[in-house]
């Protein structure tokens, strides 16, 4: 390497316990490897403005991180969502964003499914019930076979399409709402966004956060859910109204909701949300497995790595920077 261009990456943040993974993968080209612990912009700036590669999970790449970033080919983010970064910017300074879009359908489609099943059998209310010495399951009437009820998916893309194949596993009928997608699965159903509010049971969100989807479900679109329906989200926590979901769960707009996912992590322990015995709330986990964690770490790193040597990585989110010249030319890993 003596020869040869001394890359520098950078992991701006990370809270897994090693990174031993991603060493391993770039000691190929034994660049100089920092790990931080940035949270602000300014911290990003001083860390990784002369990086050549970047791997990233929460801290923020708005256009002042970007345009500070004198000689960035690759941000990668540990996961799917890329709300942190500014896809605008990057592309305009020809710096390729990535993803890994693929590593946990099974852990979060099965965590859905779940917490679809929790709600549907009514398992956290009955062992509540029964730690306050409460042995009676007519304490959780009605209940219904899951083949008399529909799940509704928001989106349907790789998560979205594996909860349905689990879903219609367990009897329940499918709908999906997408307005990127024209065609499905014959047993899954596409219906308009009223129809999804209209007709679900189980409302499923598998949507990346935007301008478009951000609070898509508030007061309006509660209101015009079933009144024995639940809201499951597994996906991003903004995509809901917390402060309209209290209000629906609270009157009883609807019946419950559950969530993996929240507006702020960890939420303020105050947050009224938590003070309500129809809201089952899990820590944002829905993503992990042991294999699922070391898949993340590894493509993660062969994305950078393969930008570094001239490759694509496997998934581009910002498709148009390939346009530009600089990538012209470029061979898919």
């Amino acid at each position: 390497m003596s020869d040869q261009k001394k890359y520098k990456i950078v992991i701006t943040d990370c809270d897994h316990p090693s990174v031993e993974i991603e060493k391993k993968i770039f000691n190929e080209i034994e660049p100089e490897f920092i790990l931080a612990s940035c949270q602000t912009e300014d911290e990003v700036i001083e860390i990784a403005g002369d990086a050549d590669g970047i791997i990233n999970q929460y801290a923020p790449f708005t256009r002042k991180v970007i345009e500070s970033l004198k000689r960035c080919k690759v941000i990668c983010r540990y996961g799917v969502g890329v709300d942190n970064i500014d896809l605008e910017a990057a592309t305009e300074h020809k710096i390729i964003v990535a993803n890994v879009p693929d590593y946990c359908i099974d852990e979060v489609s099965t965590h859905a499914m779940a917490l679809i099943l929790a709600c549907a059998r009514k398992i956290p209310f009955l062992d509540r019930k029964i730690r306050e010495q409460k042995w009676d399951f007519t304490l959780a009437k009605p209940l219904l076979r899951t083949q008399s009820q529909t799940v509704g998916l928001f989106g349907l893309g790789r998560i979205g399409k594996e909860l349905a194949r689990k879903a219609l596993g367990f009897g329940f009928k499918v709908i999906a709402y997408d307005p990127y997608v024209r065609e499905a699965d014959p047993k899954i159903k596409l219906v308009d966004f009223s129809q999804l509010l209209n007709n679900s049971d189980f409302i499923s969100l598998h949507a990346p956060l935007t301008a478009e989807t951000r609070h898509c479900f508030g007061e309006k679109e509660l209101r015009a859910m079933k009144k024995n329906a639940f809201l499951i989200n597994t996906s991003r926590g903004p995509l809901i109204d917390e402060q309209a979901l209290f209000k629906a769960l609270k009157d009883k707009w609807i019946a419950g909701a559950a969530i993996d996912v929240m507006e702020k992590e960890p939420p303020d322990w105050q947050n009224p949300l938590m003070s309500l015995d129809n809201l089952i709330v899990t820590p944002h986990i829905s993503f992990y497995s042991e294999e699922s964690y070391t898949e993340l770490k590894t493509k993660v790193a062969e994305a950078v790595l393969a930008v570094l040597k001239g490759k694509l990585p496997r998934s581009v989110v910002n498709l148009q920077v390939l346009k530009n010249k600089r990538y012209m030319g470029v061979k898919e890993k």
